[in-house]
């Protein structure tokens, strides 16, 4: 399972691993199961989940849903689900990966804010809404970043051992050593050939006007710092 996180390679790595035979992956790469709040979760249909799948087709079975890591319930309900899953995150540099996000919904008109006042005041919007507010999808260009929090609860539901924790910014430079690590986390010998670097889901072309100031990317790298030190002392990764 490709539990996260939001723009940070997830959609390239699961390019990459459907090229692998020996995988089989979901049919569409979102399938937005364990954070689906219209399901009962006391008695969950797994039977739609399953459908997510060609249940005939051989290999070692696997998603990606980036969300996972971040919405709230959704790591208990894939623990219910299946304890021994092996869990895979990407992360990127959360600085980038706040930007990249409201790209995202900029370009998508969800977002109105420019992204100096999103990061700030703009975080006022979700103040008082419930874990599972709905804006919590579209708006947690920041909130999406606190990677140490968001490790923390996986492994008081998983061990260490169950986890893998990449970098984008790697599997962008080297995709084959990072494919190489994840074929070993999952019992697998390295694929035979070289994967050609990809990018996928680029941002959009669109006039997003200037780029993160200094004050911006100080701002949030200040934000950021405690669970930055969270991070490295539960996974060893550091941006």
């Amino acid at each position: 399972m490709v539990i996260g996180a939001q723009k940070a390679g997830t959609t390239a790595l699961f390019d990459y691993l459907c090229d692998d035979p020996r995988l089989n992956l979901s049919l569409e790469k979102e399938t937005h199961f364990f954070d689906d709040e219209s399901q009962n979760w006391s008695a969950p249909d797994y039977d739609a989940y399953h459908a997510r799948f060609d249940l005939d087709r051989p290999g070692l079975m696997g998603e990606a849903t980036p969300i996972y890591v971040f919405w709230p319930g959704s790591m208990e309900r894939l623990a219910a689900y299946n304890p021994d899953a092996r869990l895979i995150l990407m992360l990127r540099d959360p600085v980038r990966r706040a930007y990249s996000g409201w790209q995202m919904e900029y370009a998508r008109a969800v977002e109105t804010l420019p992204f100096a006042q999103a990061i700030r005041e703009g975080r006022a919007r979700l103040a008082g809404k419930p874990p599972n507010h709905p804006d919590r999808r579209e708006l947690s260009h920041v909130e999406r970043g606190f990677y140490g929090a968001q490790t923390q609860r996986v492994l008081d539901l998983f061990p260490r051992s169950q986890l893998l924790v990449e970098r984008a910014e790697v599997l962008r430079t080297d995709p084959d050593g990072v494919i190489a690590r994840v074929c070993g986390f999952l019992g697998l010998a390295p694929p035979a050939r070289t994967v050609a670097p990809r990018t996928v889901h680029a941002a959009a072309r669109f006039n997003y006007g200037p780029g993160p100031s200094a004050e911006d990317e100080s701002y949030l790298r200040d934000l950021y710092a405690a669970d930055q030190t969270l991070l490295e002392i539960l996974t060893g990764v550091t941006f």
